[in-house]
């Protein structure tokens, strides 16, 4: 999705509000000409004799006809959120009412937005840069508290100044050691070697740092993948229900109920785990649910975090310590879950906890010390460094160029151990600045603009 010079002088509208039935919609548009185009159909104040950030009553005719009564807000450029000329027309949230405005707005000289058009707009007009422009996206879709507060500090320029800083420093050296280059002939050197190696080196530490941000990033904007994995009829499905607070899955008595997986999203602390309830953990000669089986043993390899649960009254030591050598050995994350606590024999739990200490005590159904579980589950995901205000990468477009930064910079100090000639280590030194700048959009081509703002809703 790349636009000509005349597509980024049109003026363009779109609903800005979801579409369907409500009481109002609102009708955005964008371009030196919007504020013009809408006037021509407004009856009310003449709208281009009006100041900024107003608001107008009238109502949007088609010749003498009234389609509707409505509210204008006037964004007169640059103080908008496009820079351009922005109108925004409150309607009754009628779609009749809507399609009517806007394909006689478009008649008018108007053009539909393409997806993304305002924000790539915004960035294009010197707005924001592409990483705050992406966070908005973020912000739209974020459903936790973690996960709006990721996207309210990406898009305010946290993640993009901690960026900037360490390009700019960069850039510096950079420019000393491009011209050396130029006086190649006389032996001088600008760029001190051993101020080059420290600065790389600090770099490194802030980028790894960064780098490592992502796995938790990555939770906080898609949520946590978590299998509840058990003997079949360890109250697996019952758990669940009782997390969710509403009957998702089947509850039977019957061993081997759920054939399959039952996923559904639960917010715990601000952060969205996605629990899957998943057949059962044990050999069996049932051809539908062994496949299950199978796909359980796929699906916990992949999760962040796994609930062993079992029942108190139905399994012994042996088993129980089969199943967590088991799980030790997929190196995934999991709590000891034993259900049941008001059907289970006194010793057994006596001995439970003397050989596993860690283990967690509950009744899905009784609801017993469920608060307790969540909370270990939320001491799994470590919020500490995100709570304390460090920068969180959440986006993997960001990770990809950090990664690419790392090694440029690995070249960098590659270069300076071999005593490597200024061109190669000014050629190691302009890639990581280039990886850098991708991420704020200082460079960009018409590809990866495309391939961000397509992915925006028409509309944004």
């Amino acid at each position: 999705m790349s636009f000509s010079l005349h597509e980024k002088e049109d003026t363009i509208i779109a609903l800005a509000t979801p579409q369907g039935v409500g009481a109002i919609a609102v009708i955005r548009l964008s371009g030196k000409d919007a504020i013009r185009i809408t006037n021509e159909v407004f009856k009310g104040k003449d709208l281009e004799k009006q100041d900024s950030h107003t608001i107008h009553f009238g109502t949007i005719r088609d010749g003498e006809r009234i389609i509707d009564e409505v509210l204008v807000s006037l964004f007169i450029a640059p103080k908008s959120f496009t820079k351009e000329n922005v109108v925004e027309i409150s309607t009754h949230g009628s779609s009749y009412i809507v399609n009517q405005v806007i394909k006689l707005l478009i008649r008018h000289g108007a053009r539909p937005a393409k997806p993304g058009e305002f924000t790539q707009r915004a960035f294009l007009n010197g707005q924001f840069d592409l990483a705050q422009a992406e966070a908005v996206a973020d912000l739209i879709h974020s459903d936790s508290e973690a996960s709006h507060q990721a996207a309210i500090s990406q898009m305010r320029g946290g993640f993009s100044g901690e960026i900037s800083k360490l390009r700019a420093e960069l850039i510096h050296f950079a420019s000393m050691i491009e011209l050396e280059l130029d006086f190649t002939e006389e032996d001088v050197e600008f760029a001190s070697r051993d101020d080059l190696r420290i600065l790389v080196e600090k770099l490194l530490r802030v980028i790894e740092q960064l780098i490592a941000s992502f796995d938790l990033g990555n939770v906080i904007k898609n949520g946590v993948p978590t299998v509840i994995a058990g003997k079949p009829n360890a109250g697996k499905s019952t758990l669940l229900n009782a997390l969710l607070n509403e009957e998702k899955a089947i509850v039977s008595d019957i061993a081997g109920t759920t054939r399959d997986f039952i996923e559904d999203e639960i917010n715990i602390g601000g952060v969205i785990f996605r629990f899957i309830d998943t057949a059962g953990l044990r050999e069996t000669t049932d051809t539908i649910e062994a496949i299950g089986v199978s796909r359980t043993q796929e699906k916990m390899k992949t999760a962040s975090l796994i609930l062993y649960l079992f029942d108190l009254g139905d399994t012994d030591m042996v088993e129980i310590n089969r199943d967590i050598n088991k799980l030790e050995n997929l190196g995934v994350p999991f709590l000891k879950v034993a259900n049941k606590i008001d059907k289970a024999n006194p010793q057994f739990i006596n001995d439970l906890k003397e050989k596993h200490p860690d283990t967690i005590f509950i009744s899905a159904a009784q609801k017993e010390h469920l608060d307790l579980l969540k909370n270990r589950i939320l001491e799994l995901v470590n919020l500490d460094k995100f709570k304390t205000g460090n920068t969180i990468v959440t986006n993997i477009r960001h990770y990809d160029s950090l990664v690419k930064t790392r090694q440029s910079l690995l070249d960098v100090l590659t270069g300076l151990d071999n005593h490597i000639t200024n061109d190669f280590l000014a050629m190691d030194i302009r890639r990581s600045l280039h990886y850098l700048g991708e991420i704020t959009g200082e460079i960009t081509t018409d590809d990866l603009l495309a391939n961000i703002f397509s992915k925006f809703c028409i509309g944004k």
